[in-house]
């Protein structure tokens, strides 16, 4: 079978990039969903594209921009490398092609279980001599 690529070209619209998107993001560890205000889910839906989700692409670049809501007690910035690979990867593998532009902005927190988090009980601290017993610095 040749590996010769046949010409011409493919066209994907800017709703199938979302829907790309949206699944590569839904699908990564530790996304709770997608954020944005009472505006964004009006301009979203007048758009009809999912809120938080934005695909622009124009003369010839592919810019995304993400509003995520995060688990709670996750490290977000882990949160936001995992999405950024998870997109990567999708678009390239589906269109064959990369993203120009990825901007990935968390805005707020979720806890998983629909309950807020317990709160957290007063930890006694340590006696300074015990530390330098330990043999860790004391300051």
């Amino acid at each position: 079978m040749p590996d010769d690529p046949i010409p011409g070209r493919a066209l994907a619209t800017r709703r199938a990039v979302t829907d790309i998107v949206r699944a590569a993001t839904l699908g990564s560890y530790g996304v709770a969903g997608f954020a944005g205000g009472p505006y964004e889910r009006v301009a979203a839906a007048f758009e009809g594209r999912p809120p938080g989700v934005r695909v622009t692409v124009a003369d010839g670049l592919l810019a995304i921009r993400l509003d995520l809501r995060v688990a709670y007690g996750l490290p977000v910035a882990e949160v936001a490398r995992q999405v950024d690979s998870a997109i990567r990867y999708a678009i390239r593998r589906a269109l064959g092609r990369e993203v120009d532009e990825l901007s990935i902005r968390v805005g707020g927190l979720d806890n998983v279980l629909g309950e807020p988090p317990a709160p957290t009980a007063a930890r006694s601290r340590p006696d300074a001599s015990d530390l330098a017993d330990s043999g860790t610095d004391v300051a």
